[in-house]
């Protein structure tokens, strides 16, 4: 999938762990899970499980989105949260909902687009220029992540629509030396 060179360096976001080398990129599966809750099970290519998802249900009592990122020994890593009025999504280290302890908050380029875009702010930036940006296609199916409003590629996202009876799966390449945790909760704010 991914036909660009990464950038120089790898700064972790997440962890350092999930900041693989170079040469090639790391690809995942995310795979939507059967339930009624937007829960996720991200493979690497060999099918070992690298991540899983799992989020709670919007209701009257709990007005807010919540998904928790896990890593593969089941300890939570990332707390994603979605307002409703404004779709922000803020995400925290662990189950933490402590200003302290966030890590990026991710909303609208702006209000009118023709094609969807995301700026994303770590939790240090403190000036109106985003740390990433996320487009989607002109047909809505795939979506490439940058550095800020550079042309630096750092992931690509491709959905595979599931059949009656496969469930849906997104195939997602990350550069070398980008935090690919960090890619995969961004991916989650997509709202898939």
């Amino acid at each position: 999938m991914a036909n660009q060179l990464s950038p120089p360096f790898g700064t972790p976001i997440i962890a350092h762990q999930y900041c693989a080398p170079g040469p090639h990129p790391v690809d995942l599966i995310i795979t939507k899970e059967r339930s009624r809750a937007d829960n996720f099970t991200v493979t690497d290519t060999n099918g070992n499980i690298v991540f899983t998802v799992k989020s709670n249900l919007v209701s009257i009592v709990k007005p807010r989105k919540h998904s928790f990122l896990f890593d593969s020994h089941g300890n939570p890593i990332v707390h994603l949260r979605r307002s409703i009025q404004n779709n922000v999504w803020k995400a925290f280290r662990g189950q933490s909902e402590e200003s302290r302890d966030l890590i990026f908050t991710r909303h609208n380029s702006s209000l009118f687009q023709l094609r969807l875009k995301f700026d994303v702010f770590l939790a240090n930036n403190v000036t109106d220029v985003c740390d990433f940006k996320i487009k989607s296609s002109w047909s809505g199916r795939s979506w490439d992540v940058y550095i800020g409003d550079s042309n630096i590629l750092v992931a690509q996202i491709n959905t595979k629509l599931g059949t009656m009876f496969s469930r849906e799966k997104y195939m997602v390449s990350v550069f070398p030396n980008i935090d690919h945790a960090f890619i995969v909760a961004l991916i989650l704010t997509l709202q898939l």
